[in-house]
Formats: C-alpha cells, sequence, structure tokens
C-alpha cells in the first residue's frame, strides 16, 4: 500500500497568513505566553533575516523596522488544520488526521483518477493552495517514511520500493521526533543521522535505550511501517478572524467576511459540497463609558465584551461566495452589531448540492440564487416577516395563514398539455366567483331590523341591504386566550348617487368579542 504525507512548514505562520494574505511576504513574527511577558515563538524566512529570532520579548521585536507582528492565534491553527484535512479528502477517501500540521493519506488506486504519483502531488499542492496553505508532500510505500521525508524536503518527493533507507540516510535523527533523554544518549553516541541509527545492531541497542530505540532504528532503516488510522469527516466547516483595529463600518467588515467566505467555499467545493447554513458570531468591544464600572469608587471592574449573533439559511445550498456575502452584507445591514467588532466567528453548515435539470420544451425557470437574492433586497425594504409565501392553518377561521420562507423548487413540474383530440375544446360555461379580501378589514355601522342587517354606513356612504343571507356562526379557539366567534353576512347593497359604482355583494362579520362589524371582502 502506497501513502503520502502532506506538511505544512511554519504551520502557526501559515495559520496567521491565511486569514491575512497580504502578509505572505513580509517579515512576520508570532507572540506567545501569559500577559504582559509575551515572546517571540515563531519567525519568517524573511523577519530571520532582519535579526529576529524566537525567544525575543515584545518590545525587543518591535525595535526591527517592517516587521509584523501577530500573536498566536489557536482559533486558526484549528481551522487551518481543518482546511488541510478537507484538501486531502478532496483527493483520497482514507486519511489520517496525524498531527496539527501533518496528514497522511493512502494513495492505492488513484492513479485511474489522477494519474502518477506526481501529477497527484501537483493537485494537492493546488487544492491546499486553494484554502491558503503551501505544503510539502511526499509518496512512499512505508508511511513512517513518507512522514518524515514531507517535513523535510520541500517536494514533490517520491521514493521508489524498497529505497526508504537511501532516502532517510542522511536526514537528521532529531526528525524521528526521540524524546530528550534518548536524543541526549544519541548525541553523546556521536548518532547525527537516520543512516548512523539505522547502522546500529538492533539487540545492542535495545539492551542500552529499550523499545523506543527499537522503534526509531526501525524508521531510520525504512521499515517501521504501520497501519493508516482514519479519521472521520465533519460537515461544519468554521473560519476565526481576530482584528488589531476595531471595525464599525458595514463596507471594511464586508472586505472582511468576503475572505473568510471564500475560505470556507474553498473548503466546501474541496469536498463536493455545499453550504446550507451560515452562522455568524461577532464579538463586540464595550462602549468606553461603560468599559468600567464607576459606581464604586475604589475598585473599577472591566466588564466582558458583548457578542453578536446572525445567522442565514438558504432554500437551496450553494457554493457562491459572493452570493453568501450579499445576502449577509443585506441581513447585517437590516439588524446591525451595536457596537465596534474585535473578533469574528464563522460557521458554514454544509449540504449536498442539487443539480438541476430542466425540460428541452419548457421555459427556463428563475436562478434559485437570484431569486434568494432578490427576496432578501426586498425583505430589507418592507421588514423580514412581510414576504414569504403564505401557509394556510388548520383552523375553520376564515383567511387565517402565516408567511413562511419561500423556496424555489429545484425541477419545474409543469407539463405541457395536449388535447385529446384534433378538434379544439369547448371552453366551460360553469360560472366562476372571486372573492376579494379587504387587508385589513374596513370598519362599518350595521343597521339592524329583525336581527337582519338593513342598512350599511361604510365611509360615509350608506348603502340599503337588497339581499341579505346568513348568519353563519363560527367560532374556535375557545380554550386560549384569543377565542374567536363570528356572524358572517353575504349581503347585495345599493349605494345610490355618485357611489353607486361600489354596488355589488359583500360580506360583512359581526365579531362577538369585540362587538364589531367589519367588511371582510367583496364578491366579483
Amino acid at each position: 500500500m502506497a501513502f503520502c504525507a502532506i506538511f505544512v512548514p511554519d504551520f502557526r505562520l501559515q495559520a496567521v497568513i491565511r486569514s491575512e494574505p497580504v502578509l505572505r511576504n513580509q517579515p512576520l513574527v508570532l507572540l506567545d505566553g501569559p500577559l504582559p511577558t509575551f515572546r517571540v515563538v515563531a519567525v519568517s524566512e524573511t523577519a530571520q533575516r532582519f535579526g529576529v529570532t524566537p525567544g525575543l520579548t515584545k518590545a525587543a521585536a518591535a525595535e526591527f523596522k517592517g516587521v509584523q507582528i501577530r500573536l498566536r492565534s489557536r482559533e486558526q491553527e484549528a481551522a487551518a488544520h481543518a482546511a488541510l484535512l478537507d484538501a486531502a479528502w478532496s483527493i483520497s477517501p482514507r486519511v489520517e488526521n496525524t498531527a496539527i500540521d501533518l496528514v497522511t493519506i493512502g494513495v492505492d488506486g488513484l492513479e485511474s483518477l489522477f494519474g502518477s504519483c506526481k501529477e497527484i502531488a501537483l493537485q494537492l499542492q493546488s487544492r491546499c493552495s486553494e484554502v491558503g496553505l503551501q505544503v510539502h508532500v511526499a509518496f512512499s510505500e512505508n508511511i513512517e517514511t513518507a512522514r518524515i521525508l514531507s517535513s523535510a524536503y520541500a517536494g514533490p518527493t517520491i521514493v521508489p520500493p524498497s529505497q526508504e533507507a537511501q532516502f532517510l540516510k542522511p536526514l537528521s535523527v532529531d526528525l524521528l521526533a526521540p524524546s530528550e533523554e534518548l536524543a541526549e544518549v544519541l548525541r553523546n553516541w556521536g548518532i547525527a543521522n537516520c543512516g548512523a541509527l539505522a547502522a546500529l545492531p538492533v539487540l545492542s541497542l535495545s539492551e542500552c535505550v529499550g523499545q523506543q530505540g527499537v522503534r526509531l532504528h526501525a524508521i531510520a532503516s525504512g521499515k517501521g511501517n504501520r497501519a493508516l488510522i482514519l479519521a472521520e469527516p465533519l460537515h461544519t466547516f468554521e473560519e476565526f478572524l481576530e482584528l488589531d483595529d476595531m471595525v464599525e463600518e458595514l463596507e471594511p467588515l464586508s472586505f472582511l467576511l468576503g475572505r473568510l467566505l471564500d475560505q470556507l467555499c474553498a473548503r466546501v467545493t474541496a469536498r463536493a459540497l455545499s453550504v446550507r447554513t451560515i452562522l455568524l458570531k461577532f464579538e463586540l468591544q464595550p462602549a468606553f463609558e461603560e468599559a468600567f464600572d464607576t459606581s464604586k469608587e475604589t475598585v473599577r471592574v472591566k466588564q466582558r465584551a458583548g457578542t453578536f449573533r446572525c445567522s442565514l439559511s438558504l432554500p437551496r445550498p450553494t457554493q457562491d461566495a459572493k452570493l453568501l456575502l450579499k445576502l449577509l452584507r443585506l441581513r447585517l445591514q437590516d439588524k446591525p452589531p451595536n457596537a465596534p467588532i474585535q473578533k469574528i466567528w464563522m460557521r458554514a453548515v454544509s449540504d449536498r448540492p442539487r443539480p438541476v435539470q430542466g425540460g428541452l420544451f419548457l421555459p427556463a425557470a428563475p436562478d434559485p440564487d437570484k431569486l434568494e437574492l432578490t427576496l432578501a433586497r426586498i425583505a430589507s425594504v418592507v421588514g423580514e416577516n412581510n414576504i414569504g409565501s403564505a401557509e394556510i392553518l388548520d383552523s375553520h377561521r376564515p383567511n387565517t395563514f402565516r408567511l413562511q420562507k419561500f423556496r424555489a423548487s429545484a425541477t419545474d413540474s409543469r407539463k405541457p398539455v395536449a388535447p385529446v383530440s384534433g378538434k379544439p375544446q369547448p371552453e366551460s360555461r360553469q360560472a366562476k366567483f372571486g372573492f376579494r379580501y379587504f387587508r385589513p378589514h374596513l370598519p362599518v355601522y350595521v343597521a339592524l331590523a329583525e336581527g337582519r342587517p338593513v342598512k350599511v354606513n361604510w365611509k360615509g356612504n350608506t348603502g340599503k341591504v337588497i339581499h341579505a343571507s346568513g348568519p353563519w356562526r363560527l367560532s374556535g379557539a375557545w380554550w386560549e386566550e384569543n377565542a374567536w366567534q363570528e356572524d358572517a353576512w353575504e349581503v347585495e347593497l345599493n349605494f345610490a348617487g355618485k357611489n353607486a359604482s361600489a354596488s355589488g355583494v359583500y360580506c360583512i362579520v359581526f365579531d362577538a368579542q369585540q362587538k364589531k362589524w367589519f367588511v371582510r371582502g367583496s364578491y366579483d
């Protein structure tokens, strides 16, 4: 079985650079440690030329002009590691989560899909680059050999069968990650590379340093093989960004959100998935006047920063980062955070993409993505609760419905209807009536005679009741607070004079709970 190891050099630096791509070619150092004694823990090659070395204090690192200083972010490292796994899963389903900066995959059977090992390596480097990572790749029939060579050479490194020991021979024994005690013993013996370690007798090595020495001897000899421990793929994708300067305006915030969405969509696309839901969380900076509690004169207690949450659910999964950015902009424009933003968390819940196939003889349906954007723009004007598709409620109360989120169908089920014979079908002569609801209902004054309406005063105009049919008494929800009871009449009204055009058949209702009359609508 052949294996491929994917190693991310300077992982902590790359985790920050993938969130800020402008730092890739600039001198960069990372700080970590307890506050306020920060120390330099990672230095880029460009920063090393300036003379920056690990272990310097923050003040000492700040003396080097032109060096970019950032704090180490474990959230960004977790996101970068997840992106590395997504890129590996896009090539092979057999992926091992070896270390935070290293994953190993099985490549048997991939030749029919991608070609030779070199072509697989180019695919891996390309897909890792799409998620913002520069990687080293090594191939070998021995999983431990592939792991060590990936961290030693930029690659791609391809080891022919039975030549593992030749490739490992010049490498330092430090790449085998021995314990401190064993490393000290090997230095005292003068063992500096894997070739010297492989030349030692195994029995004597076991007597001197135990089983750890035997295991490292097998790895240095190219014989330390083991099984691949498969990782379970996740279906949620997270990205994190901590800001040096607080963001208050929507335009700079949109630029940052677009960067995170590009990373998320690249990861989702690599897994052949689409985004169903976006969950957004902001950590807000407390206002200056609320940053300290001034009610106590002796002690000032600093308050915690607030949070802002926002979610975006799509009726149809998508991989379009620009569409998601436009929808988030509209959502935040309608409900913006009430304080400057200092940290951003973004999570994407994935779903399988839905292919759309149209008919040859049917008109093309609207693009669901464009329709969703149009609905979001309308909702930003009229309100999110005032747009959608009507859903009839399970109630006997007339005209009871609620608005639910509109969902476009992926397929068009309409079918052209062919006539039964060549002759045109005669039109149906059955009379059809239409009812127009008045929203909101119009209040009226009704005069009764012997319990039946005889006159209706509507908007200052009096109409005479020619015919009246009813009442139809309906009631419901008597066990709840919003109980209802009404008597409905269908009346034919005749308005004289200038309002004669308003004559017609109407539905008037007496609300027994409110003791009021109103007009529900008219018949066409």
